[in-house]
């Protein structure tokens, strides 16, 4: 059923508890980097009936087209939003990837992993660097005792990004599920 096919006053109501959760949703959007109006847009699409194009979701939202090409690329981006293809249609339609499981491990995936690769990186050529100068016999045992708390810290450091790794790796498996199940959404 269409919102339009509802009465006024039930429309109203209904666009007043939407508008509530869109302003939610785009709030809290920052803990994906996501702007409040990139945010909006997802929570258009959420409540959204049928995949719409740029040009619609310019409309609901009295935004330009640039913006709207600018945070759907975002969502994109983000795999929050996916397009979609229709029979007739020669333009871009979109919909919300309602699999909020599914975002939450895709976007912090993404981020943690290219983290995790950078820091381990550095961590252990700096490791390596430190292992060379207390090699090179140095006799002063001040310089040596900071190279070794250095060198605890980082290896401390590394431990920690095999950790969240392996919790990437857990996530992306769907392992974690196991552990703490889905909730299930009965009506």
């Amino acid at each position: 059923m269409s919102l339009y096919q509802l009465g006024d006053e039930q429309q109203a109501s209904l666009q007043k508890i939407r508008k509530r959760v869109i302003e939610a949703i785009g709030k809290n959007m920052d803990l994906y980097g996501i702007t409040l109006s990139a945010g909006h847009l997802y929570g258009l699409l959420f409540f959204a009936d049928k995949p719409m194009t740029l040009d619609e979701m310019g409309r609901e939202m009295e935004m330009s087209k640039t913006s709207m090409s600018t945070g759907v690329r975002t969502l994109l981006d983000l795999k929050m939003v996916n397009k979609v293809w229709s029979k007739g249609s020669r333009k871009d339609l979109y919909e919300v990837e309602y699999d909020w499981y599914q975002t939450f491990t895709d976007f912090f995936a993404i981020k943690w992993r290219k983290a995790v690769e950078t820091n381990l990186l550095v961590l252990r050529k700096a490791i390596d660097e430190l292992d060379k100068l207390m090699a090179q016999g140095e006799e002063y045992e001040e310089f040596k005792a900071i190279l070794q708390q250095d060198r605890l810290k980082m290896k401390q450091a590394v431990a920690y990004y095999k950790w969240l790794d392996r919790l990437i790796d857990s996530m992306e498996s769907e392992e974690i599920y196991k552990l703490i199940p889905k909730e299930e959404v009965r009506d």
